[in-house]
């Protein structure tokens, strides 16, 4: 959805004897007030949710492991991602997988956001949102689904997990699983650590991950 510019601000400029020129040396006719901008987005965005023209709204929200995108579809939230997957790349696909009708529509977003910013301020210890898990199928969504049992302020091993879900030889599918959670911190993969405690990998990088457990540690 793109703002384009009316051929009518050029019309009423000929009309006006204004040229591209005298457009430049008149700053005022084209001056916008402060929030203009942002409060039209707002009210497209929810024009355009409101009349089912919006498939997947999202936000950018800011916290201690840096910005996260949340997207939502109308079943959820169906992407969370870290910055340094690539903001846009994750658009792009999502574009690609679920649908090209993706708009930011921060308001759509907000008790998202609102339940990521208490998480990280030590005062929720579990999400409770509508996901929607068209990102994830067959047993990397067995894992997902598995993941939010495992408590604040715990961990389990690839193997537990690997034998909660049921399939106690594939550990290696429930760390390809985890690796590639399209919901991070609010599906925990990241209280998911090797059997003999070390890390393991985290698809926020292991600073990210460090983080969040202590995070967990310390509020627990």
């Amino acid at each position: 959805m793109t703002l384009r510019t009316s051929p009518t601000t050029a019309s009423a400029s000929k009309a006006a004897g204004i040229g591209p020129v005298d457009l430049a040396l008149t700053p005022e006719l084209i001056t916008i007030e402060p929030g203009a901008l942002e409060r039209l987005h707002a009210r497209l965005a929810e024009r355009a949710s409101d009349e089912g023209l919006l498939d997947i709204a999202y936000r950018v929200v800011e916290t201690p492991v840096g910005k996260l995108l949340l997207a939502a579809t109308g079943r959820g939230l169906v992407r969370v991602a870290y910055e340094r997957e690539g903001h846009e790349s994750v658009l792009d696909r999502l574009a690609e997988r679920l649908s090209p009708r993706i708009l930011e529509s921060p308001g759509r977003l907000g008790e998202a956001a609102r339940q990521v910013e208490e998480y990280f301020a030590g005062r929720r210890t579990a999400f409770d949102l509508p996901l929607d898990l068209s990102l994830a199928s067959g047993f990397r969504r067995t894992v997902i689904q598995h993941l939010p049992e495992i408590r604040f302020g715990h961990t389990e091993s690839y193997a537990e997990v690997a034998k909660a879900v049921g399939n106690p030889r594939a550990v290696r599918a429930v760390g390809t699983a985890c690796a590639t959670n399209p919901l991070p911190v609010v599906v925990p993969c990241h209280r998911v650590l090797r059997s003999d405690g070390s890390l393991g990998g985290y698809i926020g990088g292991l600073e990210a991950k460090t983080s969040l457990l202590s995070l967990e540690a310390a509020a627990a």
